[in-house]
């Protein structure tokens, strides 16, 4: 059982990895300001995932205190510049 779990785990970090790989690649390659827009959301929902990932592997809840302040943070940035964006 043991083995099972280290074996969905490390598939699980290759996965987030491919998804920030592919979630920068569209912040930097983005054919209009929207594409960013979103792919930085993405990015930062991605990270939030990340905080409470490691909040269960080290056992401590602090990372889910720092998830939830990066959570909204990252939310009201990204209201916040799809309005600038929007006029």
């Amino acid at each position: 059982m043991n083995l099972l779990v280290l074996c969905l785990e490390i598939l699980a970090f290759i996965l987030v990895g491919g998804a920030l790989i592919l979630g920068m690649w569209r912040l930097f390659r983005g054919p209009s300001v929207p594409d960013r827009v979103v792919a930085a959301d993405t990015l930062a929902v991605i990270t939030t995932a990340s905080l409470v990932w490691l909040a269960s592997q080290f056992e401590n809840p602090i990372y889910l205190d720092i998830a939830l302040v990066y959570a909204a943070l990252a939310f009201v940035a990204v209201v916040a510049i799809a309005r600038a964006i929007e006029g």
